[in-house]
């Protein structure tokens, strides 16, 4: 296994939680070279959250091409092979996934949804909170030591950070 890893991050709705996954995991500055990122839904909102796009601005993101997107895409013949699938909502954790190629690892890395926060304001912050918390997962964990661990070990460090952080 050699980077750039290829990672998707699930959400059910596909337009807050892994939106922001999604971007940060293919900011060079937070991914360190070692990932390539996408992001899916088993029922996407056909866009992104409104909220979620102006989080990653105002962290000085891009948003260009961003997508709310069906899991479908990537189960399909010609997608990319992934070496890791994230779940970052429950409900997604849940569901009965598509056959992922190549057998990727999975975790899951709950994020409570911003969208559900209450007003606006409190959207916002809960936006910001979801940024931050997948922005620390993340940099943990492309700060793993890769070629000293096996894929067990991989999996359970990749499992241990969404219980942690």
């Amino acid at each position: 296994m050699t980077p750039p890893f290829n990672v998707l991050f699930l959400c059910t709705g596909n337009s807050a939680r892994s939106i922001l996954a999604e971007a940060l995991a293919n900011d060079p500055e937070v991914n360190a070279g070692l990932l390539k990122a996408w992001s899916a839904g088993s029922q996407p909102k056909g866009q992104p959250h409104p909220l979620a796009l102006e989080t990653l601005r105002l962290n000085g993101l891009p948003t260009a091409g961003l997508r709310s997107k069906s899991w479908d895409e990537f189960a399909a013949a010609g997608a990319p092979h992934f070496d890791f699938i994230f779940t970052v909502c429950d409900s997604a954790a849940g569901e009965t996934c598509p056959y992922w190629p190549g057998q990727p690892m999975t975790a899951h890395w709950g994020v409570e949804d911003p969208p559900a926060a209450g007003d606006e304001a409190a959207q916002r912050k809960a936006f910001q909170k979801a940024f931050v918390t997948l922005k620390g997962r993340i940099s943990r964990f492309v700060a793993l030591p890769f070629a000293a661990l096996d894929r067990v070990q991989i999996a359970q460090q990749a499992e241990q950070i969404g219980i942690e952080f």
